[in-house]
């Protein structure tokens, strides 16, 4: 259990780092890239991902998460799985290339053609690298994955910007998107040398499936939840609304889905070894879990309060309109980021039923506060998508709690201390920018705002919540990781 604690926290730190990086890397690319294209090239590339998306959940068919969770497994089973992959990432490619004139005729726009059936080779790439993927994440390997990650992600960035700057538009976008799996799947290949051998059934092998299965359908019904308010908006509103709103979400969602990336994967893993020890699997959740809710609300806050300076920074003048649908959004991803890191507790127990139960309630919810704002446009879709998911916080919390080693009141302290630290620290640095209102560059008022709400936002996190000697504790735990292996002995 040692050893999983170390390799778990060494992980951490690990995803931490590179998840700094790549949150870095995506808000440059965003910037240079909202600069050198138009609103309605990013919508045209969103209305084929939003639905080759879908696709996309295939890919792994959970497969990936079947390998990590298993207490046990064979180097047969892996290869039979890989190949499993591999055929779903074919059938994906040719279903997306089947797709292309439905998707023509949907939105009357002939051009998704060609970008359709582009973006379905990426599911072929990143199929090859599934199980290579899970076999790092098995092992705990995040300091490896870190660096292919980021290795792929530069990739992808620099060929998307080489090819704005070059003028050729939307294509940019696509091609950004097929590199980036190419780099990832090459380099998990020479990370592991594992090579796949022939596949091989058996009856040890179905279990794996139907819990892949599961994660899969999960994951369909999710993403459809989340996502069918930009078909929507792409087929009623048109591209430069879909782009306006993709934009606005796509920047907003950035820290949460960095800070998911970053523990989510580790934690899943550790948990997972820890599945049937309760007492250690109830005190690693609620450290991960307050990390996590610690570290995503006051930029989350900080988003939808300084909206229309951080769009002027990040985007430019001629995205300005995205900042209201920015700060309509901040409480949806706000309460993402309370409930998603829920995710790893229910899998790595294996109650994925329960997860894909509550996906099935959420639907419905979300999807018909779509339809209720949809004749409203973009403000109207992002207002009643934050209305929907604000009713549904506590009951899905207490739903995923219920039966396991995790109170809802002992989650509900984990969230009540760094809340209350974010909205005191808000209010103060919204004091600040109504004496600044004006003044100067926007950048020199985001870093000034920026600094007085962090600055009240650890003052408050870690003296008056009394939260200092976990953090520098935790903090303690990570340098010591890092040190090689001997050196915390010496002295």
């Amino acid at each position: 259990m040692d050893d999983v604690k170390a390799k778990a926290v060494r992980g951490g730190l690990a995803k931490v780092c590179g998840q700094t990086v790549s949150f870095a890397l995506r808000i440059i690319s965003v910037a240079i890239l909202a600069r050198l294209l138009d609103p309605g090239e990013f919508g045209l590339v969103a209305m084929a991902t939003v639905v080759t998306g879908i696709y996309g959940l295939f890919t792994t068919a959970g497969l990936s998460s079947a390998t990590v969770q298993q207490a046990t497994i064979t180097d047969e089973q892996i290869s039979t799985l890989f190949w499993i992959n591999m055929g779903i990432g074919l059938l994906l490619a040719a279903l997306c290339a089947a797709s292309a004139p439905a998707l023509v005729s949907f939105y009357h726009e002939p051009r998704l053609f060609w970008v359709t059936v582009a973006i379905g080779t990426g599911f072929v790439l990143n199929a090859a690298g599934v199980q290579h993927s899970a076999l790092l994440q098995r092992e705990l390997r995040y300091v490896t994955l870190t660096i292919v990650e980021c290795l792929s992600q530069v990739g992808g960035m620099v060929v998307a910007i080489g090819m704005a700057f070059a003028g050729f538009g939307y294509w940019a976008l696509v091609a950004g998107a097929i590199i980036s799996p190419a780099i990832n799947t090459a380099c998990m290949w020479m990370a592991t040398a594992w090579i796949p051998g022939a596949p091989r059934w058996g009856r040890a092998t179905l279990p794996m499936l139907r819990f892949g299965g599961t994660i899969t359908l999960n994951g369909l019904v999710v993403y459809v939840a989340y996502n069918l308010e930009k078909v929507l908006l792409g087929r009623f509103w048109g591209a430069d609304a879909l782009g306006i709103y993709g934009r606005a979400y796509q920047l907003i969602t950035i820290p949460t889905d960095n800070l998911n990336g970053a523990v989510g994967g580790v934690a899943f893993s550790a948990l997972s070894r820890l599945q049937h020890d309760s007492f250690r699997l109830r005190n690693y959740f609620l450290k991960g879990y307050s990390l996590v809710v610690s570290l995503t609300i006051p930029p989350t806050i900080f988003c939808g309060l300084f909206s229309e300076d951080i769009v002027l920074v990040l985007l430019g003048p001629k995205w300005l309109e995205a900042a209201v649908i920015f700060r309509l959004l901040a409480p949806t991803v706000l309460i993402f980021g309370m409930i998603n890191p829920l995710s790893w507790l229910l899998l790595s127990v294996g109650l994925q039923g329960r997860s894909l139960a509550i996906a099935l309630v959420i639907a419905p919810l979300v999807i018909s506060a779509y339809f209720v704002g949809l004749p409203y446009g973009p403000k109207g879709v992002a207002v009643a998508y934050s209305a929907a998911m604000t009713l549904w916080v506590i009951p899905h919390l207490a739903w995923c709690l219920n039966g396991t080693a995790i109170s809802l009141s002992a989650l509900l302290l984990a969230i009540s201390r760094p809340l209350l630290s974010g909205v005191v620290a808000a209010l103060i640095a919204y004091v600040v920018q109504v004496q600044i209102e004006g003044w100067g560059l926007p950048l020199m008022r985001v870093l000034i705002e920026g600094s007085v709400m962090l600055s009240i936002y650890c003052l408050m996190l870690f003296l008056v919540m009394g939260q200092g000697a976990f953090y520098f504790g935790l903090l303690a735990a990570l340098r010591k990781s890092s040190l090689p292996e001997g050196t915390a002995s010496l002295g």
